[in-house]
């Protein structure tokens, strides 16, 4: 059955789970001190899952807030012809930057995109993107990328000009928080190398819709240079993801692994936002055609 949890609920349900756990893996401080100690491989575990809590922290405040109950479906409908006559509609679109996002992201190898989700591929989105990884000591709206591409939501390289990095929701996408000022990250974390403007991974709430109603073409009135949405595949394990550009043409591929990658909840969670509307076609196709129900 697809799923019905609004996103607030499943961020608020992944967090507690995020502290739960923690704490409940924790070991307590010892004297002892031996790098091969079942203690020290309990903390090596600890840290892990720290690191998963931060990432989660991150994705929290960087861009959703979502209110309880927003449709993470979206709603798909509208007519795929009528898209060529609305290209004049996204004056925030930093259109250099976008197609150098979607030669980079076109040219991902196999290898890129097949490989361990943390140490290759997700760094391979990032340039991809136009976006420098600055570390985890950036706060959060401060360029800080670790929640890029690694839940559900936050998937869309929007490439928007920097006149417009500094547009505001305002209430106009539903799910988004009423502020969520992105301008100062957008400049720290943009690669120049890829062209004038901006880049952010925004979030895809909205851009099952048609026209799409989310962060990129509403907040900063942009296209975006591709999306990543992960396939349901013939066994709906969704493991694997396509990149797609704003029309919902295939630039790339990928069957990642590693502990890293975004839950199967999130997985599923990414797809259902755009299932039915131009973003999820070729993620069809991959499954074997349109996917029922899971």
């Amino acid at each position: 059955m697809p799923l019905t949890r609004a996103p607030g609920v499943a961020f608020r349900t992944a967090l507690a789970t995020a502290l739960h756990t923690k704490r409940s893996h924790t070991p307590q401080r010892s004297s002892v001190r031996a790098s091969s100690t079942p203690s020290s491989r309990r903390s090596g575990a600890a840290g892990v899952l720290g690191r998963r809590l931060r990432v989660s922290l991150v994705a929290l405040l960087a861009c959703s807030a979502m209110r309880s109950g927003a449709d993470a479906s979206g709603g798909a409908g509208g007519d795929l012809g009528n898209y060529a006559s609305r290209r004049d509609a996204y004056p925030g679109t930093a259109t250099e930057r976008m197609m150098n996002g979607r030669a980079r992201a076109a040219a991902l190898s196999a290898r890129e995109l097949d490989g361990d989700w943390s140490s290759e591929v997700r760094p391979a989105l990032l340039r991809a993107a136009g976006l420098i990884d600055l570390g985890n000591d950036v706060p959060p709206g401060r360029g800080n990328t670790q929640h890029c591409f690694n839940d559900f939501n936050h998937v869309d390289a929007t490439t928007m000009t920097l006149e417009h990095s500094d547009n505001n929701n305002e209430g106009q996408v539903a799910g988004i928080a009423f502020n969520n000022p992105l301008g100062v990250g957008i400049r720290a974390a943009r690669d120049p190398t890829m062209g004038e403007g901006g880049s952010w991974c925004t979030c895809i709430l909205g851009s099952g819709q048609e026209p799409p109603k989310d962060v990129a073409h509403v907040q900063f009135k942009s296209k975006i240079a591709w999306k990543l949405v992960w396939v349901p595949g013939p066994e709906k394990d969704f493991r694997s993801f396509v990149l797609v550009d704003d029309a919902g043409e295939l630039l790339a591929k990928g069957t990642p692994s590693g502990s890293g990658m975004p839950s199967v909840m999130e997985r599923k969670q990414n797809y259902e936002v755009v299932r039915g509307g131009r973003y999820a076609v070729e993620a069809d196709k991959l499954s074997g055609g349109g996917v029922s129900e899971f």
